[in-house]
């Protein structure tokens, strides 16, 4: 693929690695890290991610980093989501309730929409807002 585009999360507090974990514990794949120190950076952001990679079976791509306040001036805000559309309802609601674990919020519960789809949103414990359409007849 010549153009890609991915969703790029950023972390405070150090939650990076532990976000990305997390989220290939779910999702599959493996997450690589390079870290502040690898990069030259001394003292207690060292050991921070500056940047991680999550690339799954099913050809997802999320990227992510810490955020240290030396470095990213960053504010938590609802202006973006991580959207997974698809058919896989087993695969996606088994997701969907893994991912909502310990969430700040669900704010849509997983269920049947006046369009027609299985759709459900929450805020997961990491700040990060996620969406779930399964499709039409796969979320009969």
């Amino acid at each position: 693929m010549s153009v890609q585009l991915n969703p790029y999360l950023n972390f405070a507090d150090g939650h990076a690695r532990e976000a990305m974990e997390f989220y290939a514990s779910v999702l599959g794949g493996t997450p690589t890290f390079m870290t502040f120190g690898d990069m030259g950076t001394e003292g207690p952001v060292a050991q921070q991610v500056m940047h991680g990679q999550l690339e799954t079976p099913d050809g997802f791509t999320l990227m992510g980093a810490d955020a240290p306040p030396e470095f990213v001036q960053m504010s938590f805000g609802d202006n973006v989501s991580v959207s997974i559309s698809g058919t896989d309802a087993e695969k996606m609601s088994g997701w969907f309730e893994a991912l909502s674990q310990d969430a700040q919020a669900v704010t849509m519960p997983l269920a049947k929409q006046m369009w027609g789809d299985v759709f459900g949103s929450f805020k997961d414990r990491f700040g990060i807002n996620w969406l779930f359409n399964i499709a039409g007849d796969a979320a009969s």
